[in-house]
């Protein structure tokens, strides 16, 4: 008997998380990175200061993405060795864990030995904060809050979306997540054009986002939190944050880790004012980086194990 499709999604997405555990992101031809050069075109073709050229870029953007997972999955039915395989490299190509641990280790080892001017030059490999006039703890802050965001964004909600939606669920998604980072930015040139973009990134994480604060919530003693302050904090001020959706995992993170985030950044000369998430506690500092890395990495594991049962427990409910 023929696995059912339900084992072989959930057999796919395992291997494509252990791929990324094993391997991070490809050194060169990263299918994320190809398709945000080829979003970049089709950007200059059709900019223009309105709302609806930006929803024609994520139309086509998204939904090309999402029709050849379709074809792809369609052309792999009958072959369930193939579809595991296909699943994998789909999950393997959206997923950003390893890669986003790696960069907050890089993080950690600047700031333990204070070089401030190494730790600016690499913090725009994690957000699009101005670095220039950030001194280590608000570097270790900056640092803390984007594995937190990204943790729940570059792993928790494409396992999620590949859960329920297979290769076209995993690949819609990040193409989605992709455009939000390129054009959702609150800035002059994009308020319009970028808005389709942003409200359907808010959209596909909303559910996301919460998983991750509630999964911080149960492994926050990995780090030596506990987990009824982690979810204190996290139904506080989980609202608190400008964003509709970042302001879970990093509330949670600030729990579990026993630090307060929020404060003042700056985004291309763009000035930001953040109320604070957290007990009331200390500000983070260089050694509050490798345990965020360590949730980081716990939680993105623990998404993988509600992402995997989540299909096994639906597919035998089709059955």
């Amino acid at each position: 008997m023929p696995p059912s499709p339900a084992a072989v999604r959930a057999a796919g997405l395992a291997l494509g998380v252990l791929a990324d555990a094993a391997l991070g992101d490809p050194a060169r031809g990263h299918p994320v990175a190809g398709f945000g050069r080829l979003a970049s075109r089709l950007e200059q073709q059709l900019y223009a200061d309105a709302v609806a050229p930006g929803a024609v870029l994520v139309s086509l953007a998204v939904g090309v993405p999402v029709l050849g997972g379709v074809a792809v999955e369609r052309l792999a039915r009958s072959r369930p060795l193939a579809g595991v395989v296909v699943t994998a490299a789909a999950t393997w190509a959206v997923l950003g864990g390893t890669s986003l641990a790696r960069e907050g280790g890089v993080m950690g080892r600047f700031l333990d030995d204070g070089d401030v001017a190494a730790a600016r030059a690499r913090l725009p490999h994690l957000c699009a904060r101005d670095p220039s006039g950030l001194g280590v703890d608000d570097l270790a802050r900056a640092t803390v809050e984007s594995l937190a965001e990204n943790t729940s964004d570059a792993v928790v909600a494409p396992l999620l979306w590949g859960a329920v939606g297979g290769v076209p669920g995993l690949l819609g998604y990040r193409a989605v997540n992709t455009l939000d980072a390129m054009i959702a930015y609150r800035s002059p040139r994009y308020l319009r054009f970028g808005r389709v973009a942003a409200r359907l990134d808010d959209v596909a994480n909303y559910v996301p986002a919460r998983v991750t604060g509630l999964l911080t919530v149960l492994v926050a003693p990995v780090v030596g939190g506990s987990p009824g302050t982690t979810w204190r904090v996290l139904r506080r001020d989980g609202g608190r944050h400008p964003s509709p959706n970042a302001g879970r995992p990093e509330a949670a993170a600030a729990g579990a880790l026993g630090v307060s985030l929020g404060g003042t950044n700056v985004y291309a000369g763009h000035v930001e004012h953040r109320e604070t998430l957290g007990e009331g506690g200390r500000a983070p500092r260089a050694g509050d980086v490798r345990r965020a890395v360590r949730l980081g990495r716990v939680v993105g594991f623990a998404g993988a194990a509600v992402s995997i049962g989540m299909v096994l427990v639906l597919g035998r409910r089709r059955r």
